[in-house]
């Protein structure tokens, strides 16, 4: 079956009739024979932050206890309780910052019951994921104490549903003050000198729903007045995160956007707060009955594909909003929780969203790293949901014998670390065939992006065959810079939910691409289906 005649199919199969086939975008020019991905090497754009490839830790399931946090107690190797394993694997990743204490829990959390001697902690209900019963033995310092393990940056969340504008103040005063202020001098009783530095705090989290069912021109208010409260303590400047919108709420982003000041001039900081948040999971079905992790056809896995593809619409939409107030993009969108949210693995508690990471969920995550390269001039920082044992995570612990198992995510975060604060490149895809329309959009089999990082003279591109079940051969037409030399790396497995397990850790793993050829516009690449592929070019 050609890739032509499968994209045909696709319309047939999952599509109204009555719509057809549509291009994407534009083309600037179809293609005869192999599809081309046309890269201009010496045109770099704008800067990848490094925080696109940003994380988030909620108290949720098994995501702090049991997978980050184990006690001083536990036979599995920790450091003041934190898994070493998980930390060295994270670390592998480069990752940018972590976001904690959630989510919905956030705005239920009030720090101080997070710090002190654990034994005299106060406990509280955490009605939100599973009604357990929360002991607060992973507060405020254990949780900095991860954050300098892994290398990382702190994006904490205050509590604006239940808590106080004095409680988030004092917060980021027992957090980053040194001298004897009445929050340092606190901090130090309970065994911290030195302050610590917080780039990023959220005023909330999902006001819309579970932060307070809040209206937008109320939450936007509230976020002005917290903000304010929020202040910047010696050489600690904090970014002020509002809580933004769900998927497609561009009236939520319209009214925070008309509620910052300083946006007419080049210069200066907006405020009160600096930037703003979105919200979007991907799944195959409705929200009641989202889909299996692990069991699932051909129409799942295009619609999964295309749902998740709708990630960059919905950040080229509300950047637009944005663009109206903030021509010179000094807001910073923040696209702090996305990634797939499938039915829960059977047997375990429905409240700990505890799933399997497939072949697919890989493809997912590759699919909207494209696409934030492709907004780096808007969005200022992104957090998978979320990094062990909950959702799309990056690690999953089993809670019996205590092994760890990378999940096919991780790796496409790791094949991926080259694009962090390195330029985005404009990589053209130009197809021989016309593209299908699954779930009322356009999907192209293939997508890519490509960075620059012009002190090393090395560029990195990305490739995704979305093919269930063919290979995909295209070029990298290379252009403004020599190419002295490259490494292509796939990651794959047998089926589309392949997946690792303790028993088969390495199902899906990656390993050197072998078939790349030079060609006269560059390269020649040879994808197998339901792949991800990186290729690393040493340019002249």
């Amino acid at each position: 079956m050609t890739a032509r005649t499968l994209t045909t199919g696709l319309v047939g199969a999952l599509a109204p009739t009555s719509t057809g086939t549509r291009p994407l975008a534009p083309r600037t020019g179809a293609t005869d024979g192999p599809a081309r991905v046309v890269i201009d090497l010496d045109l770099p754009g704008a800067t990848i932050s490094r925080h696109l490839y940003g994380h988030f830790a909620e108290h949720l399931g098994r995501c702090i206890y049991g997978g980050f946090f184990v006690g001083e107690d536990s036979e599995i190797p920790n450091v003041r309780g934190i898994r070493t394993d998980v930390v060295e694997a994270l670390r592998a990743l480069r990752i940018p910052n972590l976001r904690w204490p959630g989510g919905c829990f956030a705005d239920d959390y009030h720090w101080r019951d997070g710090i002190g001697p654990r034994e005299d902690r106060p406990r509280m209900v955490n009605s939100h994921w599973g009604d357990i019963v929360e002991d607060n033995s992973f507060g405020t310092h254990e949780f900095m104490d991860l954050v300098e393990l892994l290398g990382t940056e702190a994006y904490v969340n205050g509590n604006v549903g239940s808590g106080t504008v004095r409680e988030m103040s004092d917060w980021i005063e027992y957090l980053t003050r040194a001298d004897d202020s009445p929050m340092a001098a606190l901090r130090r009783e309970n065994g911290r000198d030195e302050p610590w530095n917080v780039p990023f705090l959220g005023i909330g989290n999902e006001a819309w729903g579970c932060g307070g069912h809040m209206r937008a021109e109320d939450y936007a208010a509230l976020a002005r007045q917290y903000a304010t409260y929020v202040r910047d303590h010696g050489d600690n400047q904090v970014t002020r995160i509002a809580a933004g919108a769900n998927v497609d709420d561009y009236a939520w982003t319209e009214a925070l956007m008309r509620a910052i000041d300083g946006l007419e001039g080049r210069d200066g900081r907006p405020g009160p707060f600096q930037a703003i948040s979105l919200h979007y999971y991907t799944m195959s079905g409705p929200w009641e009955d989202k889909g299996s992790a692990t069991e699932f056809g051909e129409e799942e896995w295009y619609r999964t594909l295309s749902r998740a593809v709708r990630a960059e619409e919905l950040v080229a939409r509300h950047a637009t909003v944005m663009d109206r107030h903030d021509p010179h993009k000094k807001v910073g969108l923040v696209f702090d929780e996305w990634g797939t949210w499938w039915n829960v693995e059977p047997g375990t508690n429905p409240g700990f969203l505890y799933q399997q990471n497939t072949v697919r969920d890989a493809l997912v995550a590759s699919l909207h790293f494209d696409g934030f390269h492709r907004h780096a001039d808007r969005l200022l920082m992104a957090n998978i949901a979320q990094t062990v044992n909950v959702l799309q995570a990056m690690i999953l612990t089993d809670p019996d014998s205590g092994a760890l198992v990378l999940t096919p995510t991780y790796h496409v975060f790791a094949m991926s670390a080259g694009h962090q604060d390195a330029a985005a490149l404009d990589a053209h895809l130009l197809l021989p065939e016309e593209v299908a329309e699954v779930d009322g959009r356009p999907l192209p089999l293939l997508s890519a992006s490509a960075s620059l990082r012009a002190d090393e003279g090395t560029a990195l591109v990305s490739l995704s065959n979305l093919s269930a079940d063919e290979p995909r051969t295209l070029v990298l037409d290379l252009r403004g810079r020599s190419v002295t030399g490259h490494e292509a790396t796939v990651l794959t497995g047998a089926t589309t939910a392949a997946h690792n397990t303790p028993e088969q850790p390495d199902a899906v793993a990656p390993a050197p691409l072998t078939d790349v050829r030079e060609h006269e516009r560059g390269l020649e690449v040879t994808l197998p289906p339901h792949s991800f592929a990186t290729v690393r070019l040493d340019l002249a």
